[in-house]
């Protein structure tokens, strides 16, 4: 009390000394030190991984904007819906993008698709010499760095018996992966293949800038009537983004043997699906299954899909589940 009042004669009476205030010892370095270990190891991995030796096998441009990068790396291994983070120096020297793995793990390349939505995306294009009419060289081709695979949720498809796929707009190109890969085991042993069943939905405002993956279905429609079974993959495509002359030409062609946007014997969907319905025809076509939900599409759409997942599994242990994957964009 005295020292409080007399503060003015600090240091000169001897019982008010000048206070000497000391704060804690530093601790952040403790709770820095271990993460930053982490990030600088990450980088490190990467770069090493940037410097294997990465080997275009082939360029492919498909329609509206979209061209097919095949590849093949020493020692790469991938599982289904997979990503991988792309660098082309040739464009930028720091820049990585991540693309989604389009082909399947049993075939001897890997491949992306990558649309034109931006500078990096359309110099890519340019330094691969797509915009050339001349057939390019190997040997001209830019350098590209790989760092992945990275694990998604697709990757338990193979987990269930019954699988529902839901793909919106570029959101469809882990199924591409998926497909191709159900296709294959299908061939060499379909008695140890567990999925027995896929439901496939897809939701684009327009086929066109996908018909990549239109030509996919096309084949998989085609080989399964082939093996004599075609119901093993039952897909729905819509069109969201349709207008009045669409329609009419929906309405005009819809009696023929196939769709006239897509040429698949699937009829093309116009507007949303209602997935209320779907959801209860699906329970009542496996009504003591477990089934997959995998989702590659917006955050709302997602909010949707989990709720119905749990609205329509059973109570009962020996009911239909419905198990929620998704991965956003």
């Amino acid at each position: 009390e005295i020292c409080k009042n007399n503060y003015t004669r600090w240091g000169q009476d001897p019982l008010c000394p000048i206070p000497q205030f000391n704060g804690n010892e530093p601790v952040t370095w403790k709770w820095v030190v271990a993460p930053m270990a982490l990030y600088v190891i990450e980088r490190l991995i990467r770069f090493w991984r940037s410097q294997q030796k990465v080997v275009i096998t082939k360029v492919v441009t498909h329609p509206f904007k979209t061209y097919e990068l095949q590849m093949k790396m020493k020692g790469f291994k991938m599982e289904v819906g997979q990503y991988v983070f792309v660098q082309c120096p040739a464009v930028s020297s720091l820049e990585w993008h991540p693309f989604t793995l389009t082909s399947a793990p049993e075939e001897d390349f890997f491949s992306i698709h990558i649309r034109i939505v931006g500078d990096w995306t359309e110099g890519l294009f340019k330094a691969l010499g797509c915009d050339k009419t001349e057939t390019q060289e190997a040997w001209q081709l830019p350098k590209i760095s790989i760092d992945g695979p990275f694990g998604t949720a697709s990757e338990d498809v193979f987990d269930y018996e019954v699988a529902m796929l839901v793909g919106a707009g570029i959101g469809v190109t882990p199924f591409a992966s998926v497909l191709k890969s159900v296709w294959y085991k299908y061939l060499n042993n379909v008695s140890t293949l567990r999925l027995k069943k896929i439901y496939f939905y897809w939701l684009c405002r327009e086929t066109q800038a996908f018909e990549w993956f239109a030509d996919l279905l096309q084949s998989l429609e085609t080989q399964m009537q082939e093996k004599n079974n075609p119901d093993f993959l039952s897909y729905n495509i819509y069109l969201t983004g349709w207008d009045e002359s669409q329609a009419t030409a929906f309405s005009l062609h819809h009696d023929q043997e196939k769709d006239v946007i897509t040429g698949l014997k699937q009829k093309t969907l116009y507007g949303r699906p209602n997935w209320e319905n779907e959801f209860k025809n699906i329970s009542s076509a496996h009504s003591s299954s477990r089934v997959g939900v995998f989702l590659c599409g917006p955050e709302s759409l997602a909010e949707t899909l989990s709720k119905l997942c749990i609205g329509n599994s059973s109570v009962d242990p020996r009911g239909i589940h419905f198990i929620f994957n998704k991965e956003n964009f």
